[in-house]
């Protein structure tokens, strides 16, 4: 195979999908009740994670062994849930950045629901705020907020040395709805959510080439889900 990329209509993703889902390893009927109450109750549940994608983040937490843990951008708690759940074994301290008040309540529900008080923290506010007040490292970081805060955040990251040696930087919806490729790249995106996500994809185009030109890490932009980027330390 020469490019990359096989090309779906919307129909065959949703097949690929499932049979992708049914072929991998399950997730636990807890992430899949909380996946299922997101839906029902957010507008802008496709925002979470896939249960595909919760799957695959709690197969790399699994690879890293991570002791430590934060993701940007809590949205119902339902990645935060995959965090806990695949660091048993290190009882990894995970901890959560969220600004959206509504959100907030969400995920605290999420935390009180399953018992992940004990090793999850979320903070509130502004994650450029946020960020600075951190300290330590963490194996396994997640940005998954405001599109047009990714850069910002990274460099905080990395100008902090937040990053553990071996550690991994995880950034999701590069493809911003496919609006990053091209404006025309996705036919099929609603009229209703194209000016958010084209927006996001200048902002996001933007990161990209940050990632690219950042002396300091090595970059891989892979395309899976909406578009997944990977970062670490340059060796």
């Amino acid at each position: 195979m020469l490019t990359s990329v096989l090309s779906f209509t919307p129909e065959m993703a949703a097949t690929v999908t499932e049979y992708c889902t049914k072929h991998s390893n399950d997730v636990s009927d807890n992430m899949k009740e909380l996946w299922d109450w997101t839906v029902g109750e957010f507008e802008d549940a496709d925002k979470m994670s896939s249960p595909l994608q919760g799957a695959t983040m709690k197969f790399f937490a699994e690879l890293i062994g991570a002791k430590r843990i934060l993701e940007i951008g809590c949205y119902s708690g339902y990645s935060a849930l995959a965090w806990y759940e695949s660091t048993q074994k290190t009882q990894a301290e995970i901890i959560t950045l969220e600004l959206d008040p509504k959100m907030i309540a969400a995920s605290r529900r999420t935390f009180d629901r399953y018992n992940l008080n004990d090793r999850v923290k979320i903070i509130e506010g502004p994650a450029q705020k946020s960020i600075e007040t951190l300290t330590g490292t963490f194996d396994l970081i997640f940005v998954d907020a405001n599109k047009d805060g990714y850069e910002t955040y990274v460099k905080q990251i990395l100008d902090k040395k937040l990053l553990s040696p071996n550690g991994l930087i995880m950034c999701d919806n590069i493809f911003a709805r496919g609006m990053t490729i091209s404006t025309k790249s996705n036919p099929y995106l609603p009229d209703k959510v194209r000016p958010y996500w084209t927006e996001c994809g200048k902002a996001l185009a933007k990161f990209n080439t940050f990632c690219r030109n950042d002396p300091r890490i090595d970059t891989i932009l892979l395309p899976v889900f909406d578009g997944v980027t990977l970062l670490k330390w340059k060796i």
